[in-house]
């Protein structure tokens, strides 16, 4: 039992003694820390190409021919077809129309890499978000996607109407990359990588420096110690 006392009283004793040295240390973590958020700043900024993202939503619906009036069979069929108006937006068709009237020097598959359509669940509103180098680009591109797949979902699904709930509008800002977020990433990777090195060079550290170090070493107690008559 005693023997058990004393042990965990030793992991005690040098879990402090670690926690003692990152307090004496806590500087030098700190500077490595601000070294890496500063290297995670100017790499996101200097080398990073900013993205620019605009979105346009469009509602789709299958209205009757006979009166003005829904009925439940438009509704689920309105349901049904969205997942096939995913794939009208970006088809080849569309976008083959899109690089030719905007003279984009782009293939469809480039373009599509750009668009991304996204349909919340149980309902038939769809938003049509593009990525590009300039936010200018990024709201042309989006409308020009939203018109050409407008008429290409009511010419191919028969739908009467595809209405523009929202234009996409001018991005007063780069959607990517975050600088805020890089440069806390940056911060936290730096500390991490400060703690664990003063952490190791602590427990490789095998020279004797406490009266507790003789101890552990050789397995015998302490009778005494000589005390530093330079500090007396």
């Amino acid at each position: 039992m005693n023997q058990d006392n004393t042990k965990t009283k030793s992991v005690e004793i040098d879990i402090l003694a670690l926690l003692h040295k990152l307090w004496t240390k806590k500087l030098l973590i700190l500077f490595i820390a601000f070294y890496f958020a500063a290297f995670s700043f100017l790499g996101t900024y200097f080398f990073i190409q900013p993205t620019y993202t605009s979105t346009t939503r469009i509602y789709v619906v299958n209205q009757a021919t006979d009166n003005n009036n829904l009925s439940a069979q438009d509704l689920q069929a309105g349901t049904y077809l969205v997942n096939d108006y995913k794939e009208i937006i970006t088809s080849n068709d569309v976008l083959s129309e899109v690089i030719k009237d905007e003279k984009l020097n782009l293939s469809e598959a480039e373009l599509a890499k750009m668009i991304s359509v996204n349909i919340p669940t149980d309902t038939r509103l769809i938003s049509i978000s593009v990525n590009a180098k300039t936010g200018q680009d990024a709201q042309t591109l989006a409308n020009k996607v939203r018109k050409v797949a407008s008429e290409k979902i009511k010419k191919v699904t028969k739908v009467e109407d595809v209405t523009t709930l929202e234009e996409a509008k001018l991005p007063e800002s780069p959607s990517s990359p975050n600088i805020k977020r890089n440069v806390l990433l940056g911060a936290i990777l730096g500390g991490f990588v400060a703690i664990v090195a003063v952490l190791v060079r602590e427990v490789l550290d095998d020279r004797v420096r406490r009266p507790e170090d003789v101890e552990d070493v050789l397995g015998m107690t302490l009778l005494g110690i000589i005390p530093d008559t330079d500090k007396i």
